[in-house]
């Protein structure tokens, strides 16, 4: 069969691209799930749109490849590439372009059968074998461009007719479309925005010299010399005027799976997927209603706090990566209550564990000394403290404190005062002993 870019099913996608190039780093020998001809095939998809970011080392095991981008030389994400490449089948692609052709502006109205009438007679009628378009294939499309928001349908009218949703300008708002395409959940929506943007100007590009397209991906310019190349589209493009030192590109691998959460959110329904967080087979979870996205700031880690019924803990934390097949099973008529009791726990979340009620907060405190000198110390604790208090002791010492429902959490931070810390006190004892045993085994290492 022969090769093709595009792709039915991302998830198989965003296996290969987690397993071997983000991940993994595997060679072809350590494959194992499916043939070697689909790691294959699947490794020149992934190099076609990846193929100026990606490097090759070899080693004992064999070639390995791996993905590698300097976010400060990239403005774009190129992952996004990967979920502009669906595939679609030539009655799909067809209808699509005649339908947008007839309703080239949002004032053209027509009606179902007007629009069978003109496909049939004006759009295909030349055709040696022309497509066959039927009434019930044209409403299914219809309805699904209705979803989508791409088409408006007044139901007022009988029968009823469809006009084309109204576009709005974003030529102006190009920095802040920049910056969600790239600092968003979801930036994927900025980046379709960008290609039209980028596309639209190139063909005003286009207009100002008079041109037209002929042969050989050439402009021919009529009233000059000069002629405008089809590729120069690449170099007129709207740059984005942001560089981010910590760019977590891998967070376009999710996409879809957010665009699921948050519609569930926002139609306050319960959801089911298949989550697979180690080695075994994924598991498939059902009766879960999403609350709230939590995205790291030191690593770019994505979560999903939910609520599942029938169960002692009530509310989970689930990796968004390790998340799959994710759909929405029907509406949560308690959805109301159900975010009203997180509000009120979530002045005790630190990082993204919940527990069901406050009776099992867990204490924590610590103090630490700040010269006089060191006001940017004491300015980083008040931005970073989240949920905590902090208090000053005296002129040199502070101490911070807070009520949480984990104090694993909270110890990564912590361990970046350890040099200033003069006192901690844990409510849950089994952690802060093995904090101190932490901190008595590095004074063994270093000698102290």
């Amino acid at each position: 069969m022969a090769y093709n870019e595009l792709i039915k099913d991302f998830e198989k996608i965003r296996k290969y691209i987690r397993e071997f190039y983000i991940y993994g780093f595997k060679s072809r020998s350590e494959y194992s799930i499916k043939s070697s001809r689909s790691y294959d095939d699947e490794k020149r998809r992934m190099e076609s749109w990846l193929g100026r970011h990606m490097t090759f080392t070899r080693t004992s095991k064999g070639k390995i490849a791996a993905i590698s981008i300097d976010s400060r030389a990239f403005r774009q994400n190129p992952l996004y590439r990967a979920l502009k490449t669906a595939s679609f089948t030539p009655r799909d692609i067809t209808l699509h372009f005649i339908l947008f052709d007839l309703l080239y502006t949002d004032s053209e109205k027509l009606c179902r059968n007007e629009i069978l009438d003109k496909i049939n007679d004006c759009y295909l009628k030349d055709f040696k074998n022309p497509m066959e378009f039927d009434d019930k294939t044209l409403f299914n499309k219809l309805k699904e461009y209705i979803s989508y928001g791409f088409i408006n349908a007044d139901r007022t009218s009988k029968p009823f007719s469809y006009t084309r949703t109204g576009s709005v300008n974003l030529s102006s708002a190009i920095d802040a479309v920049n910056f969600f395409s790239e600092a968003a959940p979801c930036g994927i929506i900025g980046s379709f925005i960008k290609d039209l943007l980028n596309y639209e100007l190139f063909i005003k590009k286009l207009i100002s010299k008079k041109s037209v397209y002929v042969d050989n991906d050439v402009c021919k310019t009529f009233n000059d010399n000069s002629c405008l190349k089809i590729s120069d589209s690449a170099n007129t493009t709207l740059k984005s005027i942001f560089l981010f030192k910590h760019h977590y590109i891998t967070q376009a691998l999710d996409s879809d799976i957010l665009a699921s959460l948050f519609t569930a959110m926002h139609e306050k329904s319960f959801v089911s997927f298949s989550y697979h967080s180690g080695s075994g087979n994924p598991n498939n979870i059902d009766n879960i209603v999403p609350i709230r996205i939590y995205i790291s700031a030191q690593s770019g880690r994505q979560h999903l706090l939910a609520y599942r019924k029938q169960t002692k803990r009530s509310y989970y934390s689930f990796r968004i990566d390790y998340m799959s097949k994710v759909k929405i099973t029907g509406r949560c008529e308690q959805f109301e209550q159900i975010r009203t009791r997180y509000n009120r726990l979530k002045p005790y979340i630190w990082g993204v564990n919940c527990k069901r009620c406050i009776k099992y907060l867990e204490h924590v405190e610590f103090t630490v000394v700040i010269n006089p000198d060191e006001n940017h110390i004491l300015h980083r604790l008040e931005r970073e403290k989240r949920c905590g208090n902090i208090s000053k002791i005296d002129d040199t010492h502070y101490k911070f404190s807070a009520d949480i429902f984990d104090t694993n959490e909270i110890i990564p931070w912590i361990r970046t005062f350890i040099c200033r810390i003069t006192q901690i006190n844990f409510s849950n004892r089994s952690i802060e002993n093995r904090f101190k045993k932490d901190i008595q085994s590095m004074y063994e290492i270093y000698g102290i």
